[in-house]
């Protein structure tokens, strides 16, 4: 049984603080930590079985009884927390981005390297039943050469103003989880990248210096060319589909409903709308990515989303904004010279 301790439950922190005691059989929560712990946390993790509640997040680390720690924290905190979880001697899970900073994810890297420790990013959609199914089909060869991804992503509604102005943009906060579907679904890497993007849903997302709609073409190593469109909002619902495209077939996911049922009457044909968003959406595939981790340190196998994996959609998110600024195709090439990489 691999005991694990959460840094950071606010909303994803309970999202695996729930997976792990209903779903991973082989770990437990044993603690959980929060600068802002109130009594309402301590209730949620005493109806979970957890045992442990701290302020203090090193308690976790100096605890010789836990074994991983999923990081769950603000942003600007991932990667140093990961850094000192490592030398803390933990297997680390850590949701994505590691940072907006790529000069501190190479840190991360490096940490990750001499600790010889299991270490995770959280893309879930990795874990996701309808993604995977694209992922091993194209992978089996059954579409032939690859010629044409496409990725739609849509949330219901947009992020509070405040959250936008420190999410990193869309790309390195809403994005990034597209371009690592385009790298995950494709099995190729990212070569040069060409974005547009407006504000077409709140006017304050603009003064807050972001656009939050977007069209991004990326052309792969692979010869294929993906095409992702993102928008902060759509009136029905999380849009969530994708489409690979081949030489011998095409293979396409739509989105999940509450039920697959479909009214068929004198006015039309109705179908339900997507689920609402994603906690409805990938509940299912934050419970595997977790099981995913917990059997990688069991079995002492490789993550199946490393820290590189959480690099490469970074340096593509980055390569779009530079896109987006300065009405150009970026070559990744380009942003890894810029970094040293």
């Amino acid at each position: 049984m691999i005991n694990i301790g959460i840094i950071g439950v606010g909303r994803i922190g309970r999202v695996h603080g729930e997976s792990i005691s209903k779903y991973v059989k082989d770990a437990r929560v044993k603690a959980i930590a929060d600068p802002f712990l109130n009594d309402s946390s301590k209730a949620w993790a005493k109806a979970m079985g957890i045992e442990e509640t701290y302020t203090d997040y090193k308690k976790i680390l100096q605890d010789p009884d836990i074994q991983a720690v999923l990081i769950c924290a603000s942003t600007d905190q991932h990667s140093p927390l990961s850094i000192e979880a490592l030398q803390a001697g933990k297997h680390v899970f850590c949701e994505k981005p590691i940072d907006h900073d790529v000069a501190k994810i190479k840190e991360v890297l490096d940490v990750v390297k001499k600790s010889g420790k299991k270490y995770q990013v959280g893309f879930n959609r990795r874990f996701d039943h309808n993604f995977k199914a694209i992922h091993d089909a194209v992978a089996a060869g059954r579409v032939g050469k690859q010629q044409i991804i496409k990725i739609t992503s849509r949330d219901p509604e947009p992020p509070s103003i405040d959250y936008v102005k420190i999410s990193g943009g869309i790309f390195l906060d809403m994005t990034i989880h597209d371009f690592d579907m385009v790298r995950y679904l494709s099995g190729s890497e990212v070569e040069e990248v060409y974005a547009e993007g407006s504000v077409t849903v709140d006017p304050a997302i603009g003064k807050a210096g972001d656009i939050d709609t977007a069209i991004i073409t990326l052309k792969l190593a692979n010869g294929a060319t993906a095409v992702i469109d993102n928008c902060r909002a759509a009136c029905y619902g999380y849009d969530q589909r994708a489409e690979v495209f081949g030489t011998e077939g095409c293979i396409a996911i739509s989105n999940d409903s509450d039920s697959n049922a479909v009214f068929s009457g004198k006015n039309g044909v109705m179908a339900e709308k997507p689920m609402f968003f994603f906690l409805q959406r990938y509940m299912a595939a934050y419970a595997a990515e977790v099981d995913s981790f917990v059997e990688a340190i069991v079995k002492d196998t490789p993550t199946l989303v490393n820290a590189n994996d959480g690099l490469a959609p970074v340096l593509i998110g980055l390569a779009a904004k530079k896109s987006v600024d300065e009405h150009r195709p970026v070559k990744i090439a380009e942003i890894r010279k810029q970094y040293n990489l």
